[in-house]
């Protein structure tokens, strides 16, 4: 592991290694960006590794398309650890997205590992090697980079290719590959990369808290503000930061003296955007709003439903015990609450997740069976109700 890390920057040495890696099964894949200063991530780095193999790629100096031709070949497995962030800037190079995909992150908790595991600490759990972290702050786009620098970059998938065929082996004699490719699948479906500017106020925090036309102008304002950052490739923040745009959908400015009375409405963009912003809430504030998500404004539960869902969260924690897996991966409170609302359509519900934890748990909701400690321990116990 001493020996320096190979740095494709032409376009002859990035063809013999795309040969080297023809005949390959899978690829351990990860990248480097910055998005501080952008709209779109830019691509900085590109490692790749096999059983034997390991190199950086520097995008910036080199044409990708014989990388890009190989790993969009579907025959080939993409492995990744937190794929989401990696397949976006796929996405935004070629409009499509590569796989198949085997996502680390996701399939070691159906080994009972942590949900949202991160990758040091899946290389700690499963290699027993603990990673450096003396680069973690590197601009990935400047050059040239030291080898220290390629070396601790290409640490990001050097040991990915180790980890990938134990847990897949292990994975495959527990029968639950297939687990997985639901989720997988999910990681390659295209509306995941192209939201609809419409949909952008979803992901405001707070923005659950607006009713009527303070939440049809912050829809509208989101809408704009997606719009407005891509074209200009900025961050969405350097247009209208969320905290300001909430301040502006309560307020709903006529004029720009209304205007400069929103808190943390920075005089630059105020002078930049505030005609337009404007604009936007003159049309947006007499519109009926979107629906806010199914479920975000529930009744409080009652003190019955809230002991039922302690009851079956220990349920679920005894059946996930019970199959050597996450919890999390089962399912997570607010599904609980779902379940015991009187909600069936959840993943809880179907699949796999149904077999081992979701006839358990409907069970117990329904008086079929009960939880009980025997010998100090969590039982299911039949009632024949």
């Amino acid at each position: 592991m001493s020996d320096p890390v190979p740095f494709v920057a032409t376009r002859g040495a990035l063809e013999s290694l795309c040969e080297r890696l023809a005949d390959t099964e899978w690829l351990a894949l990860d990248t480097e960006f910055i998005r501080e200063r952008t709209y779109r991530p830019r691509l900085c780095l590109i490692q790749v590794a096999s059983r034997d193999a390991l190199a950086c790629i520097d995008p910036l100096a080199v044409d990708l398309e014989p990388f890009l031709d190989l790993i969009y070949d579907p025959a080939r497995t993409l492995v990744m650890h937190a794929a989401r962030q990696d397949l976006e800037i796929f996405h935004q190079l070629r409009g499509s997205l590569p796989g198949p995909v085997f996502d680390t992150q996701l399939a070691a908790p159906l080994l009972g590992l942590p949900e949202q595991m991160g990758y040091g600490a899946l290389v700690k759990a499963r290699l027993g090697i603990e990673l450096g972290k003396g680069h973690a702050r590197t601009d990935w786009c400047a050059r040239p980079l030291s080898a220290g620098q390629l070396a601790y970059a290409a640490d990001d998938v050097r040991y990915l290719a180790r980890l990938y065929p134990g847990l897949r082996e292990e994975l495959a004699s527990l029968g639950r590959l297939d687990w997985l490719e639901e989720d997988f699948a999910t990681l390659l479906e295209p509306a995941l990369y192209e939201p609809p500017d419409e949909t952008a106020w979803r992901r405001i925090k707070g923005v659950g808290r607006l009713k009527g036309r303070a939440l049809a102008i912050a829809q509208a304002l989101a809408a704009w503000r997606e719009q407005t950052a891509r074209e200009a490739d900025l961050p969405r923040k350097w247009v209208l930061d969320d905290e300001a745009l909430l301040g502006i959908a309560r307020l709903a400015p006529k004029s720009m003296a209304e205007l400069r009375r929103v808190r943390g409405l920075r005089e630059d963009r105020l002078k930049r955007y505030g005609e337009a912003i404007l604009g936007v809430v003159r049309e947006a504030r007499d519109r009926e709003p979107q629906p806010l998500e199914e479920g975000e404004r529930l009744p409080p539960l009652e003190p019955a439903q809230e002991a039922a869902i302690d009851l079956l969260s220990g349920a679920l924690r005894l059946l996930a015990e019970r199959h050597r897996i996450h919890p999390g991966v089962l399912a997570n409170r607010r599904a609980l609450e779902k379940l015991v609302r009187g909600e069936r359509d959840l993943p809880l519900l179907a699949g796999w997740r149904r077999e081992l934890a979701g006839e358990h748990l409907l069970a117990v909701l329904e008086g079929h069976e009960a939880v009980t400690i025997v010998d100090g321990r969590l039982r299911f116990v039949h009632t024949g109700v």
